[in-house]
């Protein structure tokens, strides 16, 4: 039996020393430093940004009650979401007549390009943290010894500080824009129905935007960490070593010279 079990426990365990000796070259307490303790938070916090953002979708409405006769009651759910081409979301208006039953009427506003920003610029964040955490803990030797990758990380890092500043801001205020389109009130005035005697217009469902403005609050958390990152960046390039040696140098030379004076 120990003969027949022998070859199946080798080749279970075959692919073993090749997992521990992965596993054994990542260095897991650069996680514990803050370049890389921040580089994690970094592609958490991205993720939290573009999921947010990219994964909403709400509702607004209204009530359109004719004065006809019959007294009909329609009540009007748009759905909407994520890229916000609000122009292209269609609902159907009642009209209060015997000619037609509805008109097909459409949202105002496109906000797509501040939201797609943001969500593509997460993408990116979360793909270069990921990058640089491989090269931090599996190959931290060579970010160390080639001094391009350090002057590159910084040049990346000031850059995506930047844009996330900018695309915060840009999404902050295009889901200002957003929420002024889609209350149940802009609804209403923009139905023509709603401004004759022939119906009573009234609010309906009030779309929920805690999704949208934790995205929001998830650019400015990354942009925070980003700018924060970038001192610690910069203590890995050559210049941050330039200035400490000229800094150190007339005081080495002073040194020098009070010794020479000394022995004369």
């Amino acid at each position: 039996m120990s003969s027949t079990e022998s070859p199946g426990r080798t080749s279970d365990k075959a692919p073993r020393p090749q997992v521990d000796r992965l596993l054994v070259g990542l260095r897991w307490r650069r996680l514990e430093e803050p370049l890389g303790f921040i580089k994690v938070l970094q592609w958490l916090f991205a993720i939290f940004a573009f999921g947010s953002c990219g994964s909403y979708s709400g509702e607004t409405g209204a009530m359109v009650r004719c004065n006809n006769e019959a007294k009909d009651v329609s009540a009007i759910i748009v759905l909407f979401g994520y890229p916000f081409r609000l122009h292209r979301v269609q609902y159907e208006m009642p009209l209060c007549d015997d000619d037609s039953t509805s008109k097909t009427m459409h949202l105002m506003g496109d906000f797509s390009a501040p939201a797609e920003f943001f969500v593509t610029l997460g993408i990116f964040s979360f793909f270069y943290t990921m990058a640089a955490l491989v090269l931090y803990l599996r190959f931290h030797n060579l970010y160390t010894e080639n001094k391009r990758f350090p002057l590159v990380d910084f040049c990346v890092t000031v850059s995506f500080t930047f844009f996330w500043l900018v695309a915060a801001a840009a999404w902050g205020k295009g889901l200002t824009d957003v929420k002024g389109a889609t209350r149940p009130s802009s609804l209403t005035a923009a139905m023509s129905v709603c401004h004759g005697e022939d119906a009573v217009c009234s609010a309906g469902a009030t779309p929920s935007m805690g999704l949208a403005n934790l995205s929001v609050l998830f650019g400015f958390i990354n942009f925070f960490l980003w700018a924060g990152n970038c001192w610690f960046v910069f203590k890995e390039t050559p210049w941050h070593g330039q200035g400490q040696d000229q800094g150190q140098g007339p005081s080495q030379e002073s040194a020098a010279e009070q010794g020479a004076l000394e022995k004369q």
